[in-house]
Order: C-alpha cells, then structure tokens, then sequence
C-alpha cells in the first residue's frame, strides 16, 4: 500500500551554488533534427530546483505506487515544507508513524492520498488515523547510471 522505507539524505546548501552546463539546444528525443550551433551558459541547479532552502530536502522514493505521475522507485525527490500543501499536488505524508508519497486529494471537505498506480489503493483516513502532510513534492530526479 504504500512504503515507510524512504532514505533520508541531508541537503547540503552552502553560499556555493551548484552549478552545470546549459546547452541552449533542445535535444530530440524522436527524429533528429540538424545541429545548430552549440553555445552554452552555466545554470545553478540550486536556484532552478530549490526555493525554500531552509524549508528542502531531498528523500529517495521506494516502490512503484507514483510510476503514471513519473516517480519511480529510487528516484531522488526534492520536498520543500515551506509550501502550503493543496489539491493534487504531490506530497510526502505521514501515515501512522510511516512515509508515503502520493497525490494530494481534497474536496469537499474529503481528504484522501492518491496513488499514480491503478494497481494501489488510495489511502483514506479512518477514525482516529493520523495524516500528516510533510512536505510537497516540487522535482524528481532520476539517476540511470549509477
């Protein structure tokens, strides 16, 4: 139904930005296109992927039950607290005592966590059971070499 087995990994902000090369090209992930001409600027992947600095951490997603909203198992999520937590925004909850990511549904007064996978339930409180939204999923970032 849903896993407690994320791992924390501390977010390491200094004054320093992380910074990568920005190739200003598209690149096709279908038929090819001609080549233009290649110029390049830097981009801080800190300031494109954080907002709230204090507010951002990072955990890695165990399980398929997000796969249709692109997270897939050992993806590294970027989950900023600072953010009020609203209508299907994805987020990282607490459920009795345990972590899950699943789409946030709230409607009429309901509350209820959905997952991206049509082969897990959602999560619906019952009396008495604890939710707690931890943070709102903002990136997600895949490694394919390890």
């Amino acid at each position: 139904m849903y896993s407690k087995n994320f791992q924390r990994i501390p977010i390491l902000l200094s004054d320093a930005p992380l910074l990568a090369l920005l190739i200003p090209n598209r690149v096709c992930a279908g038929f090819p296109s001609p080549a233009e001409d290649l110029g390049a600027q830097r981009i801080d992947l800190t300031q494109m992927l954080i907002v709230h600095a204090q507010a951002t951490y990072f955990l890695r997603a165990s399980g398929q039950s997000m796969i249709e909203a692109g997270i897939f198992d050992n993806d590294i999520l970027v989950v900023d607290r600072a953010i009020k937590p609203r209508h299907n925004h994805i987020v990282v909850a607490v459920v009795d005592g345990d972590f899950t990511v699943k789409r946030l549904y709230q409607r009429a007064g309901r509350i209820k966590l959905k997952a991206a996978n049509p082969t897990y339930p959602d999560i619906v409180p019952k009396e008495g059971q604890t939710i707690e939204v931890w943070g709102v999923v903002t990136s997600s970032i895949k490694q394919f070499l390890v």
